[in-house]
């Protein structure tokens, strides 16, 4: 059951409403065929994907259509259907399909609004989790209705590094900057995919990267981060979720996160 949010003072509280919805929805539809016997194909890019994910990102898009038939939708696995509006959802139906292919519940639905350029509305629904996150501009962040805040933590040593894949190879030219950041960090926990940015939105850890990141991996995360007090931006600095990388921590965090990556510290 959907638990009451708070009140939303948000400009764009009726989207969220309806992305919360649909992220519900999809969610279920691929809670059905999680750690059941699953075909599964293998993309272009090696990646791979099952009826879960495409049946989970047509339930994402015909809600999404039905209730705003101007907007555009960018999915992973669909492609793009352009809009008239200005204004497009970014759509993952399920972030993190080798948990899921491997009866891992750290998996999520994500869903976010783009409003002229900049993620304005994001929802996280992690079903196997029974938690759903969830941001709108200026109407802070939730989980499951309860406010969520990024870590009060301020020193690096303090801190709790996650990553998805931590191996030399996914790191490529960002390894060496990756190593001088764990050495100055208090921990190291892997298994991340969407789930590491909700530990980092909710203060159960403080910094999440990934040096290889795709727009509709990190749309819903973005708002949520950033609703919640912390940064997410690309291992340049820049609050993108097209730099083909991410970085989310605490505001208080940036700074040193930065200069760790790029070898300054």
């Amino acid at each position: 059951a959907m638990l009451a949010a708070p009140p939303m003072t948000s400009a764009y509280a009726d989207e969220l409403g309806i992305a919360r919805t649909a992220a519900e929805q999809a969610g279920r539809f691929a809670l059905a065929h999680f750690r059941t016997a699953l075909t599964v194909e293998y993309k272009a890019d090696r990646s791979p994907v099952t009826i879960a994910d495409r049946g989970a990102e047509e339930t994402l898009r015909a809600a999404l259509g039905a209730a705003f038939p101007h907007d555009g939708i960018l999915g992973e696995e669909l492609g793009e259907t352009h809009g008239s509006s200005g204004r497009r959802w970014i759509i993952d139906p399920i972030d993190g399909t080798q948990s899921f292919i491997h009866g891992v519940p750290l998996w999520g639905v994500l869903v976010a609004l783009e409003d002229r350029g900049e993620c304005v509305v994001g929802v996280v629904a992690l079903p196997a989790l029974g938690e759903t996150l969830w941001a709108a501009r200026g109407g802070g962040a939730f989980v499951n209705g309860t406010p969520a805040r990024v870590s009060p933590a301020t020193t690096l040593a303090d801190a709790t590094i996650l990553t998805s894949d931590a191996s030399p190879r996914h790191f490529g030219d960002k390894h060496a900057g990756f190593q001088q950041l764990l050495g100055c960090a208090g921990r190291h926990r892997g298994w991340g995919d969407c789930y590491g940015y909700a530990l980092v939105a909710t203060g159960r850890a403080e910094v999440m990267l990934d040096p290889l990141m795709n727009p509709w991996d990190a749309a819903a995360v973005k708002p949520i981060i950033e609703e919640a007090g912390g940064t997410f931006c690309a291992w340049d600095g820049a609050p993108t979720i097209y730099g083909g990388s991410a970085l989310a921590m605490p505001a208080t965090l940036r700074d040193p996160v930065l200069r760790a990556l790029c070898g300054t510290a």
